[in-house]
C-alpha cells in the first residue's frame, strides 16, 4: 500500500492536533462534569447557588465569588460572579487564583500523612523527637508577683497527634488575645521574610498557651508540621508538596506564589472601609505573591482554584486516589476524619458537633452542626472568606472562593453574609435522589 506525502502529512496534523488539544486540556486543569440530574441532583436548584451569589455581589458586600459542587466525582455546578478586580473592571472567571489562607493546612496534613505512611512518625510520638528544642518548651500558668508570667511544665510532652490536632498548647497570635499571643506577635513568628528553621526558633523562647491536650485552640501548629515535612523528607517543603500532591494530582495553579504568567488571574483581596464599603487590602495577610515568600507557611500560605482545590478534595473521597494516581491509603484518610480531640470543643465557627481530626474539622453530630452534613463531613476555611467540604455520605464536594478579609471563612462574622451557610442551603436542597 502506498502512502502520499501530502496523506501523511494531513494525518500527522491530525496527530499534533490531539496531542495539542490534550495538553491545553492539562494546562487549563479541565475538571470531569456531569449534567446535575445524572447524579441525582437538579439543575433548576443549582441555579440558585448562581443567583444567590450574584445577589451578596450586587449588594456589595464581596467584590466577586466563585462556586464550585461536585458530586459522584463529577463537576455539576461552577461558577463565577462578580469581578476579580473592580477598579480594573476585571470580571471574575472560573480559573481566577486565590489566597487560600488556612485552606492549606490540610494540603500539609496531607503531606505529613505522606511521610506517616513512610513510617517516618507515629501519632504518639513526642514533637520533641523531631524538633529538640521543643523538648523543654513551658505552658504559661498565670502571671505573678510585679507582673512576671509563672511557667509550668509540660504536664506531659505534647504528641505528634495534639501537633495535627491542634491540641498541642500552641496559639495563633491573632484569633486570641492571651499574654502568649502578645508574645508571638512581638516575636513575629510567622514573618513573611524568615526561614522555617528560625520560626521554629523564634517559637522555641516562647511558652505554650495551654497544656497538651487539654483544649482545642487554634495555632501555629500546621506551619510546625510544615517544617517537621522538610525535616523528615530532606526537602524543602514548597518541592515536597510539588513532588508529591501538586504535580500527581495536576493541581497546576497551587503554590507559595503566582508565576509572572499567570498573574493576571489572581484575584485581589478585599476588605471595608469605615462606611463598609469595599477597599483593596494592601496590609495583613496580603503579601506579595509575585514571588515565593521566605517562609513556606504550611498554615496559610498556598494560592489555588476551585478547581486544583477540587482535584485535592476529590482524590479525598476517593480514599486517597485520583485518575490512578495513589496518593494515600483509604485506611489513611480515614483516620485523618477521625476524632482526634475527644471531649474538647472546636471553635472559630464550628458550632455544636463539631470535632477535629488531622488538620481538618469533622461534623460528628451534623444537626447539632446546622442541618444536612453527612455525618463525618470533613471541612475547613481560610481567612480570606474561602471555605470547602467533603461529604462522604452524599458523595458531595462543595468549594467557595472568594477574597474578603473578615469574611471569616464564610461564617458570617462581622455582619458579612454567611455564604457557606448560603451553599450549605442550595447544594444539598438540589439533591433530589
Amino acid at each position: 500500500m502506498r502512502f502520499s506525502s501530502t496523506g501523511a502529512c494531513a494525518r500527522c496534523f491530525v496527530v499534533l492536533l490531539v496531542i495539542f488539544a490534550h495538553s491545553v486540556a492539562i494546562a487549563r486543569n479541565d475538571v470531569p462534569t456531569a449534567k446535575a440530574e445524572r447524579v441525582g441532583m437538579s439543575s433548576e436548584r443549582l441555579g440558585r447557588m448562581t443567583q444567590s451569589m450574584q445577589g451578596v455581589v450586587d449588594e456589595g458586600k464581596f467584590s466577586g465569588v466563585v462556586t464550585l459542587v461536585a458530586r459522584h466525582g463529577k463537576v455539576v455546578h461552577l461558577s463565577a460572579v462578580g469581578k476579580q478586580d473592580i477598579d480594573a473592571g476585571k470580571p471574575m472567571s472560573k480559573d481566577s487564583i486565590f489566597r487560600i489562607y488556612s485552606m492549606s493546612k490540610p494540603i500539609t496534613g496531607v503531606a505529613m500523612m505522606i511521610l506517616f505512611e513512610q513510617g517516618k512518625w507515629q501519632l504518639n510520638d513526642p514533637v520533641a523527637k523531631f524538633i529538640p528544642e521543643f523538648k523543654d518548651l513551658k505552658v504559661y500558668g498565670g502571671t505573678g508577683e510585679g507582673g512576671k508570667p509563672i511557667l509550668q511544665p509540660q504536664a506531659h510532652p505534647m504528641t505528634m497527634k495534639e501537633l495535627m490536632s491542634h491540641t498541642a498548647g500552641f496559639t495563633y497570635g491573632f484569633f486570641s488575645n492571651t499574654p502568649v499571643d502578645e508574645l508571638q506577635r512581638k516575636a513575629n513568628v510567622l514573618d513573611n521574610d524568615i526561614t522555617l528553621a528560625e520560626m521554629i526558633r523564634r517559637v522555641a523562647q516562647l511558652p505554650l498557651n495551654s497544656q497538651p491536650g487539654a483544649q482545642w485552640q487554634y495555632s501555629i501548629s500546621v506551619d510546625i508540621q510544615g517544617y517537621i515535612v522538610e525535616k523528615l523528607s530532606g526537602m524543602p517543603f514548597d518541592q515536597f508538596l510539588a513532588k508529591n500532591i501538586f504535580e500527581p494530582l495536576r493541581m497546576v495553579d497551587t503554590g507559595f506564589y503566582v508565576p509572572a504568567e499567570k498573574l493576571s488571574r489572581l484575584a485581589q483581596v478585599y476588605n471595608v472601609d469605615a462606611q463598609g464599603k469595599l477597599k483593596v487590602e494592601n496590609a495583613g495577610f496580603n503579601r506579595d505573591y509575585s514571588k515565593s515568600p521566605a517562609l513556606l507557611s504550611g498554615g496559610g500560605g498556598l494560592v489555588s482554584t476551585a478547581s486544583d482545590y477540587f482535584r485535592f478534595c476529590q482524590m479525598l473521597l476517593n480514599g486517597g486516589t485520583l485518575d490512578d494516581v495513589r496518593i494515600l491509603s483509604p485506611l489513611t484518610v480515614e483516620l485523618m476524619r477521625a476524632n482526634a480531640i475527644g471531649n474538647n470543643n472546636v471553635g472559630l465557627g464550628g458550632g455544636g458537633g463539631t470535632k477535629f481530626g488531622m488538620d481538618f474539622a469533622i461534623y460528628a453530630d451534623p444537626v447539632a452542626a446546622g442541618g444536612y452534613y453527612g455525618e463525618g463531613t470533613y471541612w475547613w476555611g481560610g481567612a480570606a472568606g474561602t471555605w470547602f467540604w467533603i461529604d462522604p455520605v452524599r458523595d458531595l464536594i462543595v468549594i467557595g472562593m472568594v477574597q474578603h478579609l473578615g469574611a471569616s471563612s464564610g461564617a458570617g462574622a462581622a455582619g458579612m453574609p454567611n455564604l457557606r451557610g448560603l451553599s450549605h442551603s442550595i447544594a444539598y436542597s438540589a439533591i433530589v435522589e
